[in-house]
């Protein structure tokens, strides 16, 4: 079975548990419309690009054939497309009329009036007993039918990461206790991170905004030392951070202009060899700092009412399944993300 250890313990007052890479919860909507999530949240800069984003549009398959002919297009998961860019909503339709006629299959694509906020859509996996949709373009998995009134464990094993619902979580009994194992989904991960957190919780989130107008600006690399005498900088101080330098608790506007002066720095000249990290003091700031701190490299935040956590996987990037583990009467008994071999 291997090496078996806790990362902590996330808390799920709604019920409903969200999985995704922690990286990418810039473009979480809560309640609200992706629409209202500005691109450059998420790393969309470029004006045209941007642009076409936020004029996406979801779809909706109907039709007597509905079904078949969303699982036989395979595009998303369930019979929702959500976050259409606006130039590849013509491209979209033809692909989708040709996979019809071609197989026969009575059904359409529908535009919704609305773009579907990334809470209602993990309900509606809720409530098809968990699954998966797409976050432009990132995968999210999410279900229901987790434990609102203690917290629950969460440990690393050899083969990946379990939350355990079981109230007995030893590796023993949950062994013993699961008789089906249900595929949810898989998780794509760019940031080499996964955060678990309940669903309500994360619609307090904020990925880039200081919770207290604080910021640190740290760097690193071989051009440090010059770097540290150029501007007079300390040791960063941080666990977890030896030999990075740079600055905490700065107000904004001083952390912004210090960051600037270090890239222009830097960017003055090409043997500078530089790691520059802007750091607001945001939710997810305060996770990152709890993994960096940790030999386990997990750490937990409260936000909205929850104990949320973020774990790296220690693998870096990669496509990670996610499924519901259940007891012989179908209760659940632990969700589990599973590495690779």
């Amino acid at each position: 079975m291997g090496e078996i250890y806790g990362l902590g313990e996330i808390t799920c007052p709604s019920g409903e548990l969200v999985i995704v890479d922690g990286g990418h919860l810039g473009m979480w909507s809560g309640e609200g419309s992706p629409a209202l999530v500005d691109p450059a949240a998420f790393g969309v800069r470029e004006p045209a690009v941007a642009a076409d984003v936020s004029a996406a549009t979801d779809f909706v398959v109907t039709g007597p054939d509905a079904d078949t002919a969303a699982h036989s297009f395979d595009r998303q998961p369930g019979r929702t497309l959500h976050d259409i860019p606006a130039s590849g909503v013509t491209r979209l339709t033809e692909l989708f009329d040709a996979h019809c006629r071609e197989h026969g299959l009575d059904a359409a694509l529908e535009a919704c009036a609305e773009r579907v906020p990334h809470r209602e859509r993990v309900r509606r996996c809720a409530e098809r007993g968990g699954g998966c949709f797409l976050m432009h373009g990132v995968p999210v998995v999410a279900l229901g039918g987790l434990p609102r009134d203690r917290p629950l464990p969460v440990l690393a094993t050899g083969a990946g990461i379990v939350v355990s619902v079981d109230p007995d979580p030893s590796p023993a009994s949950a062994s013993a206790s699961v008789a089906k194992s249900v595929e949810l989904g898989e998780i794509r991960v760019d940031w080499a991170r996964l955060l678990f957190g309940d669903a309500d919780a994360l619609t307090a989130w904020r990925h880039d905004e200081p919770v207290d107008g604080l910021a640190d600006v740290a760097f690193w690399g071989a051009a440090e030392e010059a770097a540290a005498a150029e501007f007079a900088a300390p040791e960063l101080g941080e666990p977890g951070e030896d030999g990075v330098k740079g600055w905490t608790g700065l107000p904004m506007p001083d952390a912004m202009r210090l960051a600037g002066a270090l890239f222009d720095w830097k960017d003055a000249d090409p043997r500078r060899r530089l790691m520059v990290d802007f750091r607001p003091h945001s939710h997810h700031w305060q996770v990152m700092r709890a993994v960096r701190a940790s030999p386990a490299e997990a750490g937990t935040v409260e936000v909205g009412g929850a104990r949320v956590l973020c774990a790296m996987t220690g693998q870096g990037d990669g496509w990670f399944p996610v499924s519901a583990e259940l007891d012989p009467t179908g209760r659940l008994v632990a969700v589990r993300v599973s590495f690779p071999a």
